[in-house]
C-alpha cells in the first residue's frame, strides 16, 4: 500500500463507497456555482488556467491538489478578492464576475480563510453580534446604545449554540483553543445567512479531536447549505465530500466522486510523481 492509498483510504471501510449520498442526503443536480474558462495570470505566470467548475446545490464539494495547484487562487477569484484575467463566474444563476466581495457576500456566497479572522479581544458573543450587525447593511451601529446592540443577542446565542460554542459565549476570542477559534469563524460566516460557504482549509493545524468536531459541524451545515472546501486532509475529504475536483498547476486534472478520483492514475502522478501503485 502506497502513500496515496493511505491518504485517500483506498483500503478503508465501506462507508466511502457512495459519496453521492452522505448522511442519507441525496445531492441535487441543480448547479449553484459555475465557472467558465476561469483564468488568472500574474505578470505572465498563469496561476489558474481555464477552470470549468460546477458545484451542485446542497452538497459538500472539495477542491484538492498538491501545494501550488491554484486552489487558494480559485477561492480568491470566487470570493472576488481577485479579478479573473478572463472567464466567468455564475452564482445562483447570476453572473457575479464583476461584483465586489461585499456584493457576492450579500448574495449569499460567503468565504472563510486559512487564518482565523475574528476580533481577538472581543468575546465570542460580541464577534457573532458584529457579524449580525454587518448583515444589516453598511453600518455597524457603533454609536448606538448597548440596549440596541443587545437586541441581537438572542440570534447571536442561537448561532453560537448551533456550532457548539455556548459554554464559551463570554470568553475572549484570543483565549479560545485553536479549534474553537476556527468554529467561531464559521459562526461569524453563518451570521450572514449564506446560501453557500467557501471554507479554506478548515482543518488546518488541528488535532484529531478538533477535526472530528469540525467535520461533524460541516456535515450539519450542509443540511441547509452548499459547501465548497479546500482541504489537504484527504481522509476528511473522503469522509465528507460528495464530489471532488483535483487541481494541478492551475488546471482541473480530475473530477468525480471519491472512488473515481482516488483511483485516477493522473491524480496519483500529481501527488506522488509516479503513476505506479
Amino acid at each position: 500500500m502506497d502513500l496515496l492509498s493511505l491518504a485517500f483510504g483506498l483500503y478503508g471501510s465501506p462507508e466511502h463507497a457512495d459519496n453521492g449520498n452522505r448522511g442519507g442526503k441525496v445531492v441535487g443536480s441543480e448547479t449553484v456555482l459555475e465557472t467558465e474558462d476561469l483564468t488568472k495570470e500574474f505578470a505572465g505566470f498563469v496561476a489558474v488556467r481555464s477552470v470549468n467548475l460546477r458545484v451542485a446545490r446542497g452538497g459538500i464539494h472539495a477542491l484538492i491538489g498538491p501545494n501550488g495547484a491554484g486552489k487558494t487562487t480559485v477561492f480568491n477569484l470566487l470570493s472576488k478578492f481577485l479579478r479573473p484575467t478572463r472567464g466567468r463566474i455564475v452564482f445562483d444563476g447570476r453572473d457575479v464576475t464583476a461584483l465586489e466581495p461585499a456584493d457576492v457576500a450579500r448574495l449569499g456566497l460567503v468565504r472563510s480563510f486559512q487564518i482565523s479572522a475574528v476580533f481577538p479581544h472581543l468575546t465570542v458573543l460580541e464577534n457573532v453580534r458584529i457579524a449580525l450587525q454587518r448583515k444589516r447593511g453598511g453600518s455597524f451601529d457603533f454609536w448606538r446604545s448597548k440596549r440596541t446592540l443587545h437586541a441581537l443577542d438572542d440570534r447571536a446565542m442561537t448561532l453560537i449554540t448551533d456550532v457548539g460554542l455556548a459554554p464559551y459565549a463570554g470568553v475572549l476570542a484570543v483565549e479560545l483553543p485553536y479549534g474553537r477559534k476556527r468554529v467561531l469563524e464559521i459562526a461569524t460566516t453563518l451570521a450572514l445567512d449564506p446560501e453557500m460557504l467557501l471554507l479554506d482549509e478548515p482543518m488546518a493545524g488541528m488535532g484529531n479531536e478538533d477535526i472530528t468536531r469540525i467535520s461533524a459541524l460541516i456535515k450539519s451545515l450542509a443540511e441547509k447549505r452548499t459547501v465548497l472546501m479546500v482541504e489537504h486532509n484527504l481522509s476528511v475529504v473522503a469522509n465528507l465530500c460528495n464530489r471532488i475536483t483535483v487541481l494541478t498547476r492551475g488546471h482541473v486534472l480530475a473530477e468525480g466522486d471519491y472512488k473515481t478520483v482516488s483511483a485516477d492514475p493522473a491524480v496519483r502522478e500529481a501527488y506522488l510523481g509516479t503513476g505506479h501503485a
